[in-house]
């Protein structure tokens, strides 16, 4: 029964100590379903490209060769933004015309074309990322959708686990200009803005807000503000 193999497979999956465990784990239970295509990522409401890390890429996602990292995934699949309007897995479909390629949300995926599912992760802190699947046939029913679902949740908090886990050297007090950085952020300003405002490139505002997640030992940058509102580095 699929449901069951879906429960076995998210305690195979608790078990592993790596993350190549987790892709093979998931590669199998999920080529059943016809899916070929994996990202798993860590994401956030609080920044403006959402994807804050892939943990996870494998596949012929765009069919050109182009790497695939958190710019060129929310550039190329604009259906990724839709996690913001949903606290429910979601199919899309992507078909190439004329007009180049279209990427939509979809009741269910029909036609020729790359499908899929994208499957939204939420912490006690609200967003804390996606799974995404694809193919070319894949199963859309029901059972296939719900034991996806359960699968790609324990595969992303195991895979976060091992991801995120903060070295001792990166773990205590936040800097003064990582306190700045976490305080911008806070009340919502765009970390192009930020950069801006601190004389400081986008790139430097994005590694001081990893080191900051480390430090804190937490997986989001959501989960950062909290905590450090509440550890009284920055004001609520």
């Amino acid at each position: 029964m699929q449901i069951d193999d879906a429960i076995r497979t998210s305690i195979t999956i608790e078990s592993c100590q790596s993350l190549k465990a987790i892709q093979d784990v998931v590669r199998s239970f999920a080529r059943q379903y016809g899916y070929d295509r994996y990202v798993l990522y860590s994401a956030s409401s609080m920044i403006d490209e959402i994807v804050e890390r892939i943990y996870w890429v494998e596949g012929d996602w765009f069919g050109d060769g182009e790497a695939v990292n958190s710019t060129t995934y929310i550039r190329r699949c604009p259906v990724t933004r839709h996690i913001l309007e949903t606290d429910q897995p979601f199919f899309w479909t992507k078909v190439a015309d004329n007009s180049g390629e279209r990427y939509r949300v979809v009741r269910k995926p029909l036609g020729p074309g790359i499908h899929g599912l994208q499957i939204p992760v939420f912490g006690s802190h609200g967003l804390a990322g996606a799974v995404s699947l694809g193919g070319e046939r894949i199963d859309a029913s029901p059972r296939a959708r719900l034991s996806m679902h359960s699968v790609a949740i324990t595969a992303f908090f195991s895979a976060r686990r091992l991801m995120e886990q903060p070295k001792a050297e990166e773990t205590g007090t936040l800097s003064k200009r990582e306190c700045e950085v976490l305080a911008w952020t806070a009340v919502g300003r765009r970390q192009a803005d930020i950069a801006a405002t601190l004389g400081l490139s986008i790139r430097t505002v994005e590694n001081h807000l990893r080191r900051v997640r480390h430090r804190l030992g937490v997986a989001t940058t959501a989960e950062a503000v909290r905590l450090a509102i509440r550890n009284g580095d920055i004001e609520g």
